[in-house]
């Protein structure tokens, strides 16, 4: 018998504990090389733990137990055959890198039950799928989408349809109410929660906190959108989203206050020649906040597919504590969730986060007359420890004339005439 003991690999730097978050595998069973066997949690990221050889397996660690990095947590006899009739593992599936029209940095919602269709029995993504105004609906009202009759194409279920149900009279049983009992659950926090719940009190505890609002007129950016976005998505094939606009405009607004982009360490500041700007995103783990790296050095394009390409890793779970340390400024974005305003909480050990929130139609003067314009407010939350009120007002300004203005964003924040005249 040949055994090869598996420990725990570090994750990463200053992380010298994980928790087995779960088994993939039962104690006894023949696994192949690199097939993944758990999943470990860190304080940074949850990580898949590969078999480093093909044999039968034996457990030495329970799930939820705490165990050091380099700790034996399970033997592989390397000398067993593989029995007769073991399927063969299950390659990972590739990845469809669905493009959105706009970067949702968030998890992708499940499909409601299948709903039979009348006008296409065939199997599909659609079938008793609501579109987005039939959805709407249906959460206002509580209605169970499996009880509405889909006349969409491929089965999907449209706003009529929805409202043809409800002028028709929705029975008991296609309301969904809650249906709650007595009873309570426990469940433990992972240590990635734990984790997030520790900085997150730190942060309130240890600086100064402070948050300044403002709003910005997001009509020219939806012009320029839709006027290029078909180029831009042939030209680059990535699509045009927000997120590269505001983190284009953060990285020139940080160039101008650079106490925005620093941060304090003992009784010095320590100010950052580049911009590393964290983009926080919700995964099924939890909240992550993946850095792109030297933004100000990227055009809209490349930060688009950087966006994306982390976005992706943590909504598939393959976000590395690599990905996640050394930012020096973070952008969230409640708005993708319905979020009129907030007071985001920074992200230690940075001095400031931007928040983003949604898009509303708000009547606003413009040269002394009302129109009707999408408006979002933005909110800056600072360490006043470090930034003060006149550079957190100037920088959030500076965020807003460039969005308002996005042809700036190309001149270095000049307005392109000034560049021009060579003013």
């Amino acid at each position: 018998m040949s055994l090869l003991e598996m420990k725990v690999p570090s994750p990463g730097e200053s992380i010298s504990e994980v928790e087995i978050a779960s088994w993939l595998v039962s104690d006894g069973d023949y696994v192949e090389k690199d097939q993944a066997i758990a999943e470990v949690d860190s304080d940074k990221a949850t990580l898949e733990l590969p078999a480093e050889e093909s044999g039968i397996i034996t457990l030495k660690a329970a799930e939820g137990d705490v165990v050091k990095v380099g700790q034996v947590v399970c033997l592989i006899d390397t000398s067993a055959a593989k029995p007769a009739g073991t399927p063969a593992a299950k390659a990972a599936e590739p990845v469809q890198e669905k493009v959105a029209e706009e970067v949702k940095a968030a998890p992708v919602a499940e499909k409601s039950a299948p709903n039979p269709s009348p006008v296409n029995e065939k199997a599909s993504y659609a079938n008793g799928t609501p579109s987005v105004a039939a959805a709407k609906i249906i959460a206002e009202n509580d209605i169970n989408p499996a009880k509405v009759k889909a006349s969409g194409k491929d089965g999907r279920i449209t706003k009529q349809d929805v409202l043809a149900a409800m002028s028709a009279g929705i029975s008991a049983d296609a309301v969904q109410g809650w249906g709650g009992t007595r009873e309570q659950t426990r469940e433990k926090m992972s240590m990635l929660r734990r984790k997030i719940a520790e900085r997150l009190v730190s942060v309130k505890n240890e600086t100064a906190m402070l948050t300044t609002f403002n709003e910005v007129d997001m009509k020219p950016i939806m012009d320029l959108r839709a006027k290029y976005k078909d180029n831009f998505a042939k030209f680059h094939e990535i699509n045009l989203g927000f997120m590269s606009f505001f983190t284009k405009a953060v990285t020139e607004a940080l160039n101008l206050f650079p106490a925005v982009n620093a941060q304090i360490d003992g009784n010095e500041t320590i100010f950052h020649n580049y911009a590393d700007i964290g983009i926080a995103v919700s995964s099924p783990k939890g909240l992550m906040v993946p850095v792109v790296r030297n933004a100000e050095q990227m055009t809209l394009a490349e930060i688009e597919k950087e966006i994306k390409r982390l976005a992706i890793k943590a909504r598939d779970g393959k976000i590395t504590p690599d990905d996640m340390t050394g930012g020096t400024f973070t952008i969230t974005n409640g708005g993708v969730f319905g979020s009129m305003l907030s007071t985001p909480i920074i992200n230690p050990p940075q001095s400031a986060i931007l928040g983003m929130h949604n898009i509303v139609e708000r009547p606003v003067a413009i040269n002394g007359k009302v129109e009707i314009r999408p408006i979002m407010y933005v909110a800056l939350s600072y360490d006043h420890r470090i930034i003060d009120g006149k550079e957190s007002v100037g920088f959030l300004v500076k965020v807003k004339e460039m969005l308002e203005n996005p042809e700036r964003m190309i001149f270095g924040g000049k307005d392109p005439i000034q560049v021009l005249l060579g003013l």
